[in-house]
C-alpha cells in the first residue's frame, strides 16, 4: 500500500513540472516547488533506490528536465533546481549501492538503475544541452573571484559534476553493437562537447591560475573523455601508415594464412580415398585401459593423436577463487573525426596545461585533500600523456612535472601499498588489482620516457636522464620492484594484461641497466639489510618511589596494616599458567609482582603472593624457608621492597635497517631471477605466444636467453610444462613467424637430451621445478656438491651423546649442554650443534628447553651466609691488585660483577666503584716516570686495549657475525665508561688476554689476503702521515675499492683482526665504513701497520717443532715471544724518552719523532718502531 501511494505521488509530482508539446516544453506554475519534491523524495529512497528506479522508467530526464534547461534556462532558480536533480538521477549505480550486489534481487536492481543511467546518456548527446551548460559555465566563469557568490561556486562545480557522472555511465555493448570506426553514444557525447565549445572550458579550468580549486573534477572528465582510447591510436590519427606498421599487419595476415592451410591440409588427410560408414576398431598396444588388456579405440584412426584417457569424462568444475583473472573490457576506435578531436585536445593540453594541472592534484593528493582513490586519475593522466607525448614528436618539456625522482617514489609507494591492500582486502582484491594495473603502467611509461631522453639530441636533456638513471640505479626499492612483483603474481587475481605489461617493464628496465653498467668501471650501489632484535623494556620506577626516604614511609604504612591485619587474600596463583615462559622461569616476575604490592602499599597482597610463591618455588629458599616465623617474614618483605629489581615487560622485535654501499654487478643482479618463482609467470605468459604481441614473444625470450645461456642455468628450464610449450612452438603452422622462439626452443632442447645421455634420472627431473641448487646437482652430479653442510654425526656418537645425556639429565647442574660439551670426544663440536642433534634424536621436545639461562635470575635476594661470605672475602683480597677478580672466582653464589659492585658498596664496604678497579703491577709502576708510557701502555696502543672476555667466546656460535660486533662495541664502551678512557691493566692480564697480533696476520696470510694486509698496512701509514703533518686528528674511513679488499671487509677473520688494532666498525645506519678512530696517535697507527707486515714462515721461539705440536707448547711459545717482543718495545721507549730530555736540554724546542731499531724474531728481522714523544702519555 505504501509502495501504491508512494507511485501516485511521483506521479502527481511528475505531471505538476509540466508537459511536452511538440518541441515546446509548458512548464506549470509550481514547476520549481515540484523539482524541490523530487529532491526531497530522493533523500528518503530505501535501499532498493526505488525512486530512482520509478524516475528513470518515467523519463523523467529525456522528457521533463532537459527540455526545462534548454528552453527555460534563464529562470535561474528553476535552472539550479533542475541541475542539482539530475546530478543527483545521474550518479552512478556504484555510489548507490556501495559496489556490484551478490543477492541477485538487489543485483537485478543495480542492472536497473545501470539500464536507466544509459538511456540518460543518450539523451545528454545533444549540443543543445551542452551548449547550454556551456553558456552557463562560461557566464560564470567570466564573473572576478571578488564578484562570483558561494550559489555561483556551487552551480560551477555541480555542472562539473553532472558532466563527469554521465561521461561515466558504461557503454551497452549488447544494445548499440558498434564496430570499430562507428560513432557510439560515447563519441557522440563527446562530439557534442566538442561543438559546443565546452572542451575550451575544460582546458581552461585546468591552465587558469584562479580556477585551481576545479583541477580534480577536470581531470575526472578528461580520464573519462578518454576512456576507450589509447596513445598510438590517437597518434596514427589522420596519419598515413608507417612502414613498420605495413610490415606488421603484413606478418600478421601470413601467420594466419600459414594457420589457415596447415588446417586445410589436416582436413584433407583425415578424408578416405573412399566412403565407408563404418570407422574401424583397433588395439592400441603399450596403452593399457583400466585393466590388464590394451585400449580398444573405436574412432577413426586420423583423430587418434588427439585421444586421452579423459575423453567422454565431465569436465571438472574451476573454483571460483582458482580461476583466472578476468581482462578489462577491450579498446575500441572512436569514429575518425572523434579521434582527430580528441588528438587536437591531446596537443593544447600537453602545451598548456598539463605540468600545471599535475602538480596541482599531486598536491592535493599528498595533502590528502582528495576523496579516496583519486589518485587513480592521476596515475592514469600520466601514463596517457606521457605515451602520447613519446608518439607525437617527444618534447620533455611538456612533461617535465612528472619525470622526476619524485614521480618514480610516489608510484613505487603505491604499487606497494596496493598489493599489500591486495592480500589484506580479499573481497575487493580485484580492484586493488585494476589499480596495482594502473601505476604499473605509470612506472612503465616513466622508464620509457627515461630512454626516449637518453636518445635525445639536446645534451642538457642526456644530462637530466643521467641523473635519473643513477637514481633508479642506487636505491635498491626502484632497482629490485620488477623482481619482487615477478615473485608476487598471482593469476587468479591479477590478469594477463597485468603480465604482459610487467614483463615488457621488466625487459626495458633490464636493458637500460645493463647499457648503463657496460658505459662505467664500476657502480656502486644501495643495499639495505635488515637487523631485527628482540628488546625487552624495563620499568623504571619514578625517582620519588624509590628515594630511602619515600620506601622507609612506604614501609611503616605496609608493616602497620600487616600488624593489624587478620585476613589474607585467599587463591592468588603466582604464575601465569597461559603464558609461553616456563615455570622455573617466572620465579623473578613473581618476586616483581611482590614488590609492585609493597610499594602501592597493599601489605597482605604481597604477603599472601610470598607465601604462595614459597610452595611454588621451595628450593633454595629464595622466598624464605617452610618453617620461617612471622618476624623473619617481615623482614624478607623489607629487602624485597628495597631490592633493585628489574621488570620485564612484553617482548617485542625491533628492526633496524641498516644501509650501506656495495659495487653493482650486473651478472649477479640477473642470477636473483633465476628462480622458479619468477620462470613461471614467463612461461604463462609464453602459453599464449600466438596472441602476444611479437615485441612480448621477444621479451620473454630474451629474459630466458639470459638465465640458459648468460648464466648457463638452462637446466632450469628442463619441465614438462615448458617442453609441452616448445612442442606446440615447433609443431605450429605458423612457426615461420616466431623464428626467435623456435631457435631457442631447439636450442634447451638438444641440452636437455645431451644431459639426458649421461644423467639417467633426468627424464625424472622433468616433473620438478628446480633451484640452484637442484639445477647444479642434475648437471654436476648428485652428493658431489658437500661444501657448506652441516656436519654429520656418526652411530657412534649419536650413542655417546644419548648416554652422556642420560647420565646427566637427572643432574642439578644449571646448563646440561655445557656439561656435554667437555666430555664428547669430538672438541670441535659447537653448542648449536649438540642442542640441534638432541632436538633431531628425539631427546629433547625443543631447543628452547636448553635454552641458557640468564645470568642473575637464579638468586635473587642476598642471603646472610652470602654476605658474610662475601664479607670474608673482601677483608682477605682488599689489598691485591684485582680485588673483584679475586671476590668473583672464589664467591659460592655465581652474581654478575655488577651485583657483586652493588652489594659491596650498599655494605659499606667500600665507598665508590674506583676502588675495586684493577691496579697497576709495581715492576710497570716503577719504571714509569710519571709522563712516560708503560709497557701495557704501549702494547695496548698497537691493539688499542680492546680485549675479549674468555666468557664470551661460549656465545661464538650461537650469535652471528653482526651480534658478535655489537657485543664487542659494546664492551669497549663499557670499559672506557668505567676506566674513563684507556684501561691500564698489570703485565700478567695483558699476556693472558692480548691475543696474538701476529698468529692473527699469519692466519690471515695464509687464507690469501696478503693483498688486504697490504692496503690496511699502507692505510694505517698514511693516516699517520697525515695525521702528522696536519697536527690533529679526525676519524679515516677504510673504503675497500678492490674486490680482493671488499671480499676481505667481509671476513670474519679480517673484521677480528681490524677490532684488535682498535679500529671502529660503523657506529649506526648512517656509516657504511669502518673507521680508523682520531684517538689513534701517530705512533699507535706505526706501530700497528709494522705488525702487520708480511711474513715468510709462521713464528718461532726457540726451538723448532713439526706441524702436531700441542696446544700447550704453542701458547707456551708465545709467551716467550711475546714476552722478549715486550722487553725490547720497553727498551727502545726508554731510549726515546732519553733522547727526548736530552733534546729539550739542549735544543729549547719541543721533542720531535725518534725512531729505534729493534730486532724482533715475532715480526722479522729488523723493524722500526715509531713513536710521537709529544703523543706519550703516562
Amino acid at each position: 500500500v505504501d509502495l501504491f501511494r508512494m507511485n501516485c505521488e511521483l506521479l502527481a509530482t511528475c505531471t505538476a513540472l509540466g508537459y511536452l508539446e511538440g518541441d515546446t516544453y509548458h512548464k506549470e506554475a509550481d514547476c520549481l516547488e515540484s523539482v524541490k519534491d523530487l529532491i526531497r523524495y530522493l533523500r528518503h529512497e530505501d535501499d532498493t533506490r526505488d525512486v530512482r528506479q520509478q524516475l528513470g522508467a518515467g523519463q523523467i530526464v529525456q522528457n521533463d528536465l532537459l527540455p526545462i534547461i534548454i528552453q527555460h534556462g534563464q529562470d535561474k532558480a528553476l535552472f539550479d533546481a533542475c541541475i542539482r536533480l539530475m546530478v543527483n538521477l545521474t550518479q552512478p549505480a556504484m555510489l548507490c549501492f556501495g559496489k556490484v550486489p551478490d543477492d541477485p534481487v538487489f543485483r537485478h536492481h543495480f542492472l536497473q538503475v545501470t539500464s536507466h543511467l544509459q538511456a540518460c546518456k543518450e539523451a545528454f548527446a545533444s549540443e543543445a544541452v551542452f551548449g547550454m551548460l556551456s553558456e552557463t559555465l562560461y557566464t560564470l566563469l567570466q564573473l572576478d573571484w571578488e564578484q562570483r557568490q558561494e550559489e555561483d561556486n556551487l552551480l560551477i562545480e555541480r555542472i562539473l559534476l553532472l558532466v563527469r557522472n554521465v561521461l561515466h555511465v558504461p557503454a551497452d555493448p549488447c544494445e548499440e553493437k558498434k564496430v570499430d570506426d562507428d560513432a557510439s553514444i560515447h563519441d557522440r557525447l563527446l562530439w557534442a562537447i566538442h561543438m559546443s565549445g565546452f572542451d575550451d572550458l575544460i582546458k581552461f579550468l585546468a591552465s587558469a591560475q584562479s580556477e585551481q580549486q576545479w583541477s580534480m573534477h577536470v581531470l575526472e572528465i578528461i580520464s573519462l573523455m578518454f576512456r576507450d582510447q589509447t596513445p598510438e591510436a590517437l597518434v596514427s590519427a589522420g596519419q598515413a601508415r608507417t612502414a613498420e606498421e605495413k610490415h606488421r599487419d603484413t606478418q600478421e595476415l601470413e601467420a594466419l594464412r600459414e594457420k589457415e592451410l596447415a588446417a586445410k591440409r589436416s582436413r584433407t588427410l583425415q578424408r578416405g580415398t573412399r566412403h565407408s560408414r563404418f570407422g574401424g576398431s583397433y588395439v592400441v598396444q603399450g596403452l593399457k585401459s583400466i585393466g590388464d588388456k590394451d585400449v580398444i579405440y573405436h574412432r577413426n584412426v586420423h583423430n587418434f593423436k588427439n585421444y586421452t584417457h579423459d575423453m567422454g569424462k565431465a569436465v571438472r568444475r574451476v573454483p571460483k577463487r582458482n580461476r583466472q583473472a578476468r581482462e578489462c573490457k577491450d579498446k575500441r576506435r572512436s569514429a575518425l573525426n572523434v579521434r582527430l578531436f580528441l588528438r587536437e585536445f591531446c596537443v593544447d593540453f600537453l602545451e598548456n596545461c598539463y605540468n600545471r594541472l599535475m602538480y596541482l592534484v599531486k598536491e592535493s593528493l599528498i595533502r590528502e585533500q582528495t576523496q579516496q582513490h583519486d589518485e587513480t586519475y592521476y596515475l592514469w593522466a600520466l601514463s596517457f600523456f606521457m605515451a602520447f607525448n613519446r608518439g607525437n614528436g617527444f618534447r620533455a618539456d611538456l612533461v617535465s612535472e612528472t619525470m622526476s625522482i619524485r614521480a618514480f617514489h610516489y608510484i613505487e609507494r603505491n604499487i606497494t601499498n596496493y598489493y599489500e591492500m591486495m592480500l589484506t582486502d580479499r573481497k575487493e582484491a580485484t580492484s586493488w588489482s585494476r589499480r596495482m594495473h594502473l601505476a604499473l603502467k605509470a612506472y612503465q611509461e616513466l622508464l620509457l620516457t627515461v630512454n626516449e631522453m637518453d636518445r635525445s639530441q639536446d645534451e642538457s636533456i642526456r644530462q637530466s636522464c643521467s641523473v635519473i638513471k643513477s637514481n633508479i640505479f642506487y636505491l635498491m626499492e626502484y632497482r629490485e620492484i620488477f623482481l619482487t612483483l615477478l615473485r608476487k603474481y598471482d593469476e587468479t587475481r591479477q590478469p594477463h594484461s597485468y603480465l604482459k605489461d610487467l614483463v615488457e617493464s621488466t625487459h626495458l628496465f633490464l636493458r637500460m641497466l645493463e647499457r648503463y653498467c657496460k658505459g662505467r668501471n664500476s657502480l656502486m650501489v644501495q643495499k639495505k639489510r635488515v637487523r631485527r632484535k628482540k628488546s625487552r623494556g624495563q620499568k623504571k620506577p619514578s625517582a620519588a618511589e624509590t628515594s630511602p626516604e619515600a620506601l622507609a614511609e612506604t614501609w611503616k604504612v605496609v608493616e602497620e596494616e600487616l600488624k593489624l591485619s587478620e585476613s589474607l587474600t585467599e587463591s592468588i596463583v603466582p604464575f601465569d599458567a597461559t603464558s609461553d615462559t616456563p615455570l622455573e622461569e617466572q620465579r623473578t616476575d613473581a618476586m616483581v609482582r611482590v614488590q609492585d604490592a609493597l610499594l602501592i602499599r597493599l601489605g597482605p597482597e604481597a604477603l599472601a603472593l610470598l607465601r604462595a610463591a614459597r610452595e611454588v618455588w621451595p628450593e633454595g629458599d629464595v622466598f624464605g624457608s617452610a618453617d620461617v616465623e612471622p618476624e623473619e617474614e617481615l623482614e624478607l618483605l623489607k629487602q624485597i621492597l628495597h631490592a633493585n629489581l628489574p621488570t620485564e615487560l612484553e617482548e617485542e622485535e625491533l628492526q633496524s635497517v641498516q644501509v650501506f654501499e656495495k659495487e653493482f654487478n650486473f651478472l649477479d643482479f640477473i642470477k636473483r631471477f633465476s628462480n622458479p618463482s619468477v620462470v613461471r609467470p614467463y612461461l604463462l605468459l609464453l602459453k599464449s605466444y600466438s596472441k602476444n604481441t611479437p615485441h612480448t614473444n621477444h621479451c620473454i625470450a630474451r629474459m630466458l636467453h639470459r638465465l640458459a645461456v648468460d648464466l648457463k642455468m638452462d637446466a632450469q628450464l628442463f619441465q614438462l610444462s615448458v617442453f609441452n610449450v616448445f612442442n606446440k612452438i615447433l609443431s605450429d603452422p605458423a612457426a615461420a613467424a616466431y623464428k626467435e622462439l623456435v631457435t631457442f626452443a631447439k636450442f634447451v632442447l638438444n641440452r636437455f637430451f645431451s644431459l639426458a645421455a649421461q644423467n639417467n634420472k633426468a627424464y625424472v627431473e622433468l616433473l620438478f621445478w628446480k633451484n640452484v641448487g637442484a639445477v647444479r646437482e642434475m648437471t654436476e652430479g648428485y652428493g658431489k656438491d658437500g661444501e657448506g653442510k652441516k656436519p654429520t654425526w656418526t652411530e657412534e656418537e649419536e650413542e655417546e651423546l644419548r648416554n652422556l645425556y642420560e647420565e646427566h639429565r637427572h643432574s642439578e647442574v644449571p646448563d646440561i649442554v655445557e656439561t656435554l660439551l667437555p666430555l664428547l670426544s669430538d672438541s670441535t663440536r659447537t653448542r648449536r650443534q649438540v642442542v640441534t642433534q638432541l632436538v633431531r634424536m628425539g631427546l629433547v621436545d625443543s631447543a628452547k628447553e636448553l635454552k641458557k639461562q640468564k645470568k642473575g635470575t637464579q638468586i635473587v635476594l642476598w642471603t646472610e651466609e652470602q654476605e658474610e661470605e662475601l664479607q670474608m672475602l673482601y677483608e682477605e683480597y682488599k689489598d691485591s691488585d684485582d680485588v673483584l677478580g679475586n671476590i668473583m672466582k672464589k664467591h659460592t653464589a655465581k652474581r654478575s660483577r655488577a651485583r657483586v659492585v652493588d652489594k659491596l658498596l650498599s655494605m659499606g664496604l667500600v665507598s665508590e666503584r674506583r676502588e675495586l678497579y684493577k691496579k697497576r703491577s709495581r715492576s710497570a709502576r716503577g719504571t714509569s716516570s710519571g709522563k712516560g708510557m708503560t709497557e701495557d701502555e704501549f702494547l695496548e696502543g698497537l691493539t688499542q686495549g680492546f680485549t675479549d672476555d674468555p666468557g664470551d667466546r661460549d656465545d661464538e656460535d650461537e650469535e652471528d657475525d653482526e651480534s658478535e660486533e655489537r657485543e664487542v662495541e659494546e664492551e669497549q664502551e663499557r670499559e672506557t665508561s668505567q676506566n674513563g678512557g684507556r684501561s691500564s691493566q698489570s703485565l700478567r692480564s695483558t699476556v693472558e688476554r692480548r691475543p696474538d697480533v701476529g698468529a692473527m696476520v699469519y692466519a690471515l696470510q695464509q687464507e690469501g689476503m696478503s693483498e688486504p694486509l697490504l692496503w690496511l698496512q699502507s692505510c694505517l701509514n698514511r693516516t699517520a702521515i697525515d695525521r702528522e703533518q696536519d697536527g690533529f686528528s679526525q676519524d679515516v674511513p677504510l673504503v675497500p675499492l678492490k674486490e680482493a679488499n671488499e671480499e676481505a671487509m667481509d671476513n670474519k677473520s679480517f673484521l677480528r683482526l681490524l677490532r684488535k688494532l682498535g679500529l671502529r666498525a660503523p657506529a649506526n645506519e648512517q656509516e657504511t665504513f669502518w673507521r680508523i678512530p682520531a684517538k689513534i696517535s701517530v705512533s699507535q697507527l706505526r706501530g700497528a701497520a709494522a705488525a702487520l707486515s708480511p711474513r715468510e714462515e709462521e713464528p718461532k721461539g726457540g726451538e723448532e717443532q713439526d706441524g702436531s705440536r700441542s696446544p700447550t707448547g704453542e701458547s707456551q711459545e708465545t709467551e716467550v715471544v711475546s714476552g722478549e717482543q715486550r722487553a725490547q718495545a720497553l727498551r727502545a721507549l726508554l731510549l726515546t724518552r732519553k733522547r727526548k730530555h736530552h733534546s729539550s736540554d739542549t735544543l729549547q724546542q719541543p721533542a720531535g719523532i725518534q725512531s729505534k731499531t729493534v730486532k724482533s724474531e715475532k715480526f722479522g728481522p729488523k723493524k722500526s718502531y715509531i713513536c710521537n714523544s709529544a703523543n706519550i702519555r703516562g
